[in-house]
This record gives C-alpha cells, structure tokens and sequence, in this order.
C-alpha cells in the first residue's frame, strides 16, 4: 500500500512549511471530494518555480549589514531556503529601478558599432550621500546576482537559470528618441514606448547579444532571453518599446536569431511575447508557423495582468495542442499597484505599516488587493476580471493551475522591496514576497514567499507534471485547485489549494488506492509520496 512520505502546510492560521501527520492509503475508488492522479500520464517537463532580479531589490539589500543581507539572501536561494532555480532579470533599466531612464549605451547616439556599450550601471552601486542608510555602497544589481550564484555553489543542488529580458532599446534606436513617453494624465493609453528605427534593428540585436558577452565575462551565463518586455506596451508609463506579433517575428528572423546563433549563443533559449497570457495563441500562430523563425524560438514568456483571477489556462491547452514542441515559462507576475486606494476595505496607501500590508499576514490572506485595472475607465478594460483579490490565492491558484496546463516554469517578479512597495522610479508601487523596512532594517517574509517556497522546494527541476482530475462534489469551482508532479526518482508531489474559510475533506486518488485527506482552511498542502 502506498503511503505519504511528507505532508507539508502553510496557512492562514499561521502554518510555515510544517510537517504534518503523514496518512496511509487503502485500496478502492473513492467518492465525493476526489483529487485524483494519474502517474501513467507523464506531461511537461518542469524547470521549477523562481524570481527576479532588480536594482530596486539589490537597492533595498544595500541598506541592510552583510549578515542580515546574507541571511534573506540564503533563505531566497539556499536549500534551507526558498531554494528557487528559476530567475529573471532586467537588460537595462525598468520601472524597477531607482532613477531609471538608463541603457548600456548612451553616451554614443548613432554608436551602431556599441564602442561605448558598458554595463557599468550594474556594478555601480549606491552612494550614501545620495542615498542614506545605504550600508554597502558596493552592492548592486550584478552583485546581487553574484551573490547567489555563491549561495548556489556552496550546496549540492547548484542550478540556477536567468532569463533576461529588456524593457527598451537605447533611446536614440527608436523613433520618439525617448525611453517613454506618458500619456495624458485623463487616459494613459495616449502614451507609448515608440518603435526600433528601421536601421537599428541589427544594432539592438547586436546590444543583446554584447549583453551576454559581458555578463559573461563577469561569471554570470544567461539561460534564456526575451526580445523585449511587454511588446504591447504599458500606455507609455515607465520604460518599454512595441512590437506586434509580426515585427517580432521579422526582428527575430532577420536580427536576433541568426545574431545569437553566429556568436556562439544557439544554446541561449529565445522566448518570445513575454506579454499577456490571452495573447499567447496569436503570437504563436505567427511565430511558431513561420519556419525561418520558429527556428530560433524555444517557446513563449507570458504574464498575468489581464486578470487578478484568470489563469487563461485554456489558452494555454489550445497552443500546446497545436505546438507541443514549444515551452511555455511564466516570467512575470507580483501584487501590481499596491495599495490603491478603493472602496470596500482596500487599504489605504499611506497606511502600510499600520495593519497594512507590512508586517500583517491578514493583508495577503484576504481579499484587500487591487490591481492596475480595478475600475479601471480606459478602453479595452474587462472591469469583471479585475476584482479586489487574495494575495496568497493569486500566487498559488496561477502556479497550480498553470503547471496543471502545460506551463514549465514560474517567475515572480522583485523578490525583495522596501516596505512602501519599491523604490520605483515612476511610482508603480507592488508587493514582494520579502518587504523590508530601510530605516529599522526589519525584514517581512510576507505569506508569499512561504507559499513560493513550498512550491519550490518541492517541485524541482527535471520533475514532470501529472495528469490530475478534480470532482469537487459540491464545491465551488475556485475552492479547490489541485496539480501533481513527479521527480526522475519516483517521488511524487501533490499541491493542493483550499481558497475557503473551512477546512476542505477529499480522497486523493492514485490508481486503485485512496487516502483521505483534510486540507485546512485557507490554506496550501503538499502531499509527497514514493510510488
């Protein structure tokens, strides 16, 4: 018979990755609540579940002595730790910088043979008389990165992958000669990122691939690369550049691809979209079917704005259908807009850290988020698919779901923000699964980061995802998410989310033997057991 060999919770009522009362299995097909996997269908190979790098993160790490910053640093990367394996980081600058408006070739206009290129702004760190309490003015975005790779060298389990991705080319590349320009303060969606001159698309992918070079030469291999961040653009409100689906598919073709594969990067993966998930299938049908390209491409990066409960998981079952040879990877995602202010008890954004968000779970077990488009008045907005949300649900329902629909890998974005939700150059303020408090240097490990934590050190590199079914009896469709993943060695990991205020009762169902189970309330289970 088959029985668990480790059952790990955490919870609303406070449970952090605790071991609970492992339970036996019994012969019989089980009735009512079912969650129930089938180990004979093997699905998608995984790469695991991660985060980000950012200056603002490296920014908030600097304020910190080196052994308080050593210590979030472990518990982000170490096996003691979140132990993720999955990153991203950014191509120059993003909102998620502290000045921002920055790239690695801006002292040269029209410099297309990049004699100036220089990612020296990674390895600037920050002055103390511009910024004080910063402790190590040393420490930066690559030194954070270094940092890590240290962490990783250190210990058995050593892997590591970085997505990189820029949010613009050089200003002087593109056709407003700007790194954004904002739209009017009454509709936003006036604003744009501008578009590559013609004549510097060989250049921009000449920039990237000088990116890798560097970084390099600095000890950091890149795993993969997107050709841009969010093509569709963000209303021209922080630093970003457009393509459409067939400008990037000519860019890549003609520039980016053969670029990458004549300098001895064929081995770099090249994802393309890094957009909205809704939009995956169309990007595809382009892309994936023009073989000239799709000979460059791995797969497709999405993110989940369009929806603070929507997982688009049917999107996601339609493009791996039609192209199951491509990956898909979610690169990025975080509780956006943090603290805007709205009625039905959201919190209010100077209130953080007076039972806000810092330093109170009760924030992100319950509906107080809102997102970018919360009542939102703009064209184009679904207002239905941006309600006040859960933090924790947000997190944990995307990841389940989406590793259940043929998903391989998960990045959140900044692992680390100050308690206000930044430094953020243009004020786009977000959560972050650890928030630290500069001044006092106390650090928050909100309930997200125990929940990606959960998830990672349990669903691990070279796992592959299990066919799973869910007969909910008389649940709700949202109370309970369910997806299973096996390791090279047998090892079995069942994730289980109960999105109620009342402990959920099932069978979990493995070939002919059942084991009932009691998820608490609101709460995530992982269930692990040897088959």
């Amino acid at each position: 018979m088959l029985g668990t060999s480790e059952i790990l919770l955490t919870s609303e009522q406070g449970a952090r990755l605790s071991l609970q009362d492992n339970v036996d299995f019994r012969p019989g097909k089980a009735g009512g609540v079912v969650v129930e996997v089938n180990p004979a269908v093997v699905k998608q190979e995984l790469l695991g579940i991660g985060t980000s790098f950012t200056e603002a993160s490296a920014f908030v790490l600097a304020h910190l002595e080196d052994a308080s910053r050593d210590e979030v640093m472990r518990n982000i990367f170490s096996e003691q730790g979140a132990n993720f394996t999955l990153t991203r980081t950014h191509i120059g600058a993003c909102d998620f910088c502290v000045e921002g408006r920055y790239s690695y070739a801006d002292r040269i206009a029209g410099d297309t043979g990049l004699q100036a290129f220089s990612i020296q702004p990674d390895l600037d760190g920050f002055n103390p008389e511009q910024y004080p309490g910063i402790k190590d003015p040393d420490f930066d975005l690559l030194p954070m990165i270094r940092q890590a790779q240290a962490i990783k060298a250190a210990q058995s389990d050593s892997r590591m992958r970085i997505i990189a991705s820029p949010w613009t080319a050089p200003a002087w590349m593109k056709d407003i000669e700007d790194w954004y320009q904002p739209g009017t303060p009454a509709n936003n969606f006036n604003g744009t990122g501008g578009v590559l001159k013609p004549h510097y698309e060989a250049t921009f992918a000449d920039y990237l691939v000088k990116y890798l070079d560097a970084y390099r030469e600095q000890g950091v291999d890149i795993w993969g690369m997107t050709p841009v961040n969010e093509p569709l653009g963000n209303s021209g409100q922080w630093e970003s550049m457009h393509f459409t689906e067939h400008t990037q598919n000519e860019f890549i073709k003609h520039h980016l691809g053969p670029k990458l594969h004549q300098s001895g990067y064929a081995d770099v993966s090249l994802l393309m979209l890094d957009h909205a998930r809704p939009h995956l299938e169309q990007w595809a049908e382009v892309i994936y079917n023009d073989p000239e390209t799709a000979r460059y491409v791995d797969g497709a990066a999405v993110h989940w704005y369009e929806s603070t409960f929507k997982v688009y998981e049917d999107v996601f079952d339609r493009v791996h259908a039609k192209y199951p040879d491509y990956s898909i990877i979610h690169t990025e995602g975080c509780i956006d807009d943090l603290g805007k202010k709205a009625p039905g008890g959201v919190l209010d954004p100077e209130g953080y850290q007076e039972s806000g968000w810092f330093d109170n779970d009760d924030f992100w077990w319950n509906e107080n988020a809102t997102d970018w488009a919360y009542q939102a008045t703009w064209p184009g907005v679904v207002i239905e698919n941006h309600p006040i949300y859960t933090p924790v649900h947000r997190y944990a329902r995307n990841i389940i779901v989406s590793l259940d629909h043929w998903l391989n890998g998960w990045i959140d974005w900044n692992i680390v923000l100050d308690a206000r939700g930044g430094p953020n150059h243009v004020g786009n303020y977000c959560g972050a699964p650890i928030m630290i408090d500069t001044e006092s240097g106390h650090v928050y490990y909100t309930p997200i980061y125990y929940i990606l934590s959960q998830l990672s050190r349990t669903i691990r590199p070279g796992d592959r995802a299990l066919q799973t079914r869910i007969a909910r009896d008389h649940l709700d469709i949202d109370d309970l998410h369910a997806c299973a993943t096996i390791n090279p060695q047998g090892l079995l990991s069942i994730q289980l989310l109960n999105t109620t205020k009342q402990d959920i009762a099932l069978n979990l169902q493995i070939d002919g033997q059942y084991a009932p189970i009691t998820i608490p309330a609101n709460a995530l289970l992982t269930v692990r057991l040897e088959l």
